[in-house]
């Protein structure tokens, strides 16, 4: 799983960026930074609201990226300045103590750092104090990992001025632990691992975790972004809840066999070796909201195996894919070019219409620009990230076709602001100077 981080390695959009944000630093701070650590947003690709079951999870890491510059100073005061909420004429710095900090809550952006400090801090390493400049292109609660991409990237920059000597499996693990632990967010290991590692990351959430890159040969995204907000922490913590009462109940009524299979804590649930038709006379008996949490978490990873196997080569039988994506129906010629990544767009509408329907995840905002996107000749789309607000991804091989429906979905007023992006690499640092 381990692999070098990235320094140094600069693209042209990247040379961009960085000027912008040494020029910021330096006209914040009066002169500049040592190193510029930056990790990309993600979409959330397959199997979404699954990682916190322990379930494996696909994310792309997109060319929508976080930049921070840092430099370390004297002394044990951390001062963190972001240009975005600058922008925006609120509160954007934040100073504390390194040696005794604590959250202040609230929502405040400046938590985020001081989480990471406190994680480090009690893992055993000894940091000092550091100036820091953030100026972030992903888009915030906007479903595409903006939060997880912040605190990987000021990971990735505390461990080149401190010399932590932490590996990217280090720094990916301890993002997590810094938003589930420190700050309590009931997220999963998605968008921390995606930001780290990049590519099309396979994610494995349960011990020993991993990481497999996959290919996606011709893809294009359109990213459509209704603005409107949503929490993570809100939407998550309410479907667990559920799905914990679900499985409670199930536990009070099911046969020993299946019993074995279950557990209160939703990453111990032996989830790949249930199936829906063992649990048929007991998932009657549930209330219908709790019901439908546990079939739509066996769905959602039945349609998650079928499209591995596809971006692995394997060609399926179209009465597979119709038993899996039932009702979706799947027009695919399975001997032309791009049979591939039409099966793959069917599975994302699908998982988008059980996101819908039994996780009432979604908004009649993004079901338009799904439906919208499929009009438009996009392979399929669905939500990304916990959904009641944020941005739909939708799948085409044709730039243009993509910005046509970017165009038109703004045009329309479906959604806020939209792109087209293309996959990218994880962490990287740049040294300055």
């Amino acid at each position: 799983m381990e692999t070098n981080l990235n320094v140094g390695i600069e693209t042209p959009k990247d040379k961009l960026e960085l000027r912008t944000t040494i020029k910021e630093f330096k006209d914040f701070y009066g002169y500049e930074p040592y190193v510029i650590s930056s990790s990309p947003g993600r979409l959330d690709f397959l199997n979404t609201h699954q990682d916190y079951k322990g379930l494996p999870v696909v994310g792309i890491a997109v060319n929508l990226r976080v930049y921070i510059a840092l430099r370390k100073i004297e002394g044990s005061e951390a001062i963190i300045a972001s240009g975005n909420l600058m922008d925006q004429g609120v509160d954007y710095v934040d100073r504390f103590d390194v040696s005794k900090v604590m959250l202040r809550r609230g929502s405040w952006f400046g938590d985020y750092f001081r989480a990471t400090y406190m994680y480090l801090r009690e893992m055993g390493y000894t940091l000092g104090g550091v100036k820091a400049w953030v100026r972030s292109w992903v888009p915030i609660a906007s479903g595409l990992g903006s939060s997880g991409a912040l605190i990987t990237a000021f990971l990735g920059g505390l461990n080149e001025i401190f010399d932590l000597g932490l590996s990217t499996g280090d720094i990916a693990e301890a993002a997590y632990r810094v938003e589930h632990d420190v700050m309590g967010i009931p997220c999963g290991r998605l968008d921390q691992y995606t930001a780290a590692y990049g590519g099309v990351a396979y994610i494995r959430t349960k011990p020993p975790y991993t990481v497999r890159k996959l290919g996606i040969k011709g893809a294009v995204f359109a990213v459509l972004d209704t603005c409107l907000k949503h929490s993570t922490m809100k939407v998550h913590s309410v479907r667990q809840s559920e799905l914990r009462r679900a499985l409670k109940e199930l536990l009070s009524m099911v046969n020993e066999g299946l019993r074995s299979k279950l557990s209160t804590d939703l990453t111990e649930v032996k989830w790949e070796e249930l199936t829906e038709e063992e649990l048929v006379p007991y998932l009657s008996k549930l209330p219908p909201e709790l019901r439908n949490r546990v079939i739509f978490t066996l769905r959602m990873h039945r349609s998650t195996l079928l499209a591995l196997r596809v971006m692995e080569g394997v060609k399926p039988r179209r009465s597979e894919i119709s038993e899996v994506l039932k009702p979706v129906k799947c027009r695919v010629r399975l001997r032309s070019g791009d049979w591939y990544l039409r099966v793959l767009g069917c599975v994302m509408t699908y998982q988008h219409m059980l996101l819908k329907d039994l996780y009432e995840v979604s908004i009649p905002e993004l079901d338009r620009l799904v439906k919208e996107s499929i009009r438009q000749g996009a392979f399929g789309a669905k939500l990304s990230g916990a959904g009641m607000g944020g941005a739909v991804i939708a799948l085409f091989d044709d730039y243009e076709r993509a910005s046509n429906l970017v165009g038109r979905c703004v045009e329309k007023g479906y959604a806020c602001r939209g792109y087209v992006v293309n996959v990218d690499e994880g962490l990287k640092v740049f040294k300055v100077g």
